[in-house]
């Protein structure tokens, strides 16, 4: 069931991210808009494209939100395999894409400040340093 719905959501993403998609929705909605006269601007005849878009939208947003989620896990798996691959990488970045924003942040906040003190020679002994965040990450999970 899964790789069927991977299948549809894959390609409904595809298609749907195509030009041609855009292009037959923009030709559909005209075609729909050179037809109110025709039904007096009806109740029904709006009630049409409401409904129509609505549940396009709402099926749309599960299946793009699916691809994504692949999408995102592949990278992470690609980017782990790199980082173990490297001598000289920190293998401790491995899986902290499941950490919280604030940990995430943290960790950010110190490679910037890591970057900053190669450049300047300046140590700064206050902040925590990366290996020591990672190295508090893999205690509380290892």
């Amino acid at each position: 069931m899964q790789r069927f719905f991977a299948t549809i959501a894959s390609r409904s993403a595809y298609f749907m991210g195509h030009p041609l998609a855009f292009l037959i929705s923009t030709a559909l909605c005209l075609i729909w808009a050179a037809t109110g006269p025709m039904f007096d601007y009806s109740d029904t005849w709006q009630l049409v494209i409401n409904t129509g878009t609505t549940v396009l939208t709402f099926l749309a947003v599960f299946l793009i939100q699916n691809s994504q989620n692949r999408d995102g896990s592949a990278i992470q798996a690609k980017l782990d395999e790199i980082l173990r691959s490297i001598a000289d990488a920190r293998s401790g970045f491995i899986g902290i894409e499941n950490l919280t924003d604030i940990e995430i942040g943290m960790i950010k906040a110190a490679l910037e400040r890591e970057v900053l003190q190669e450049a300047e020679g300046a140590p700064d002994e206050e902040t925590p340093t990366v290996d020591k965040l990672l190295e508090d990450r893999s205690d509380l999970t290892g």
